[in-house]
């Protein structure tokens, strides 16, 4: 014969699931880090003319969180990306970078929210207008203190939770 189950075990069994139907849902959130390439279908180049969109342009139209990153596509052999200062990047100083790539198919991942700034390693086409600045916001997964939300985090929170919910239904 089966043991009766008290309303109390059903309702403490129901919170437990649903508390991690929730931890799973936040860490699926989590990893939605998003490869965004750079300049969209024209890539990492000189605007071909005036009227064309500036990569600057296309960056004003993407929302970009730390755990994104961007994909620079372009020819190896005639161009190049470099992570320069606000300074760098405003007189197109190739002289002086944070990080240089040469690949031609760079990806580079934002680690921290903040202004990124990104030059041609050629000079002559930074100052035709082939740089870019990114302003990239904190993830929206995180503390006011920048630390991500981990399940250990997330299950002592959510337990205070689960647990007063269930003293004031008893």
């Amino acid at each position: 014969m089966a043991k009766p189950t008290s309303r109390s075990s059903d309702h403490h069994r129901m919170a437990f699931h649903a508390v991690g139907l929730f931890v799973l849902s936040m860490l699926v959130q989590s990893s939605d880090a998003t490869e965004f390439k750079v300049g969209g279908a024209n890539g990492w180049t000189v605007p071909a003319d005036s009227k064309a969109m500036t990569l600057n342009q296309w960056a004003e139209m993407k929302r970009f969180q730390t755990g994104d990153s961007l994909l620079f596509v372009y020819q190896a052999d005639k161009d190049s990306v470099l992570q320069v200062t606000e300074d760098g990047y405003n007189n197109c100083n190739t002289a002086s970078s944070i990080a240089s790539f040469y690949d031609g198919n760079t990806s580079f991942k934002f680690n921290q929210p903040g202004s990124y700034y990104f030059i041609s390693g050629h000079k002559d086409r930074c100052q035709k207008n082939e740089k870019l600045h990114v302003i990239v916001m904190a993830d929206r997964n995180t503390k006011k203190n920048g630390a991500p939300l981990n399940a250990v985090g997330l299950m002592g929170s959510v337990g205070i939770l689960v647990g007063s919910s269930i003293l004031f239904t008893l």
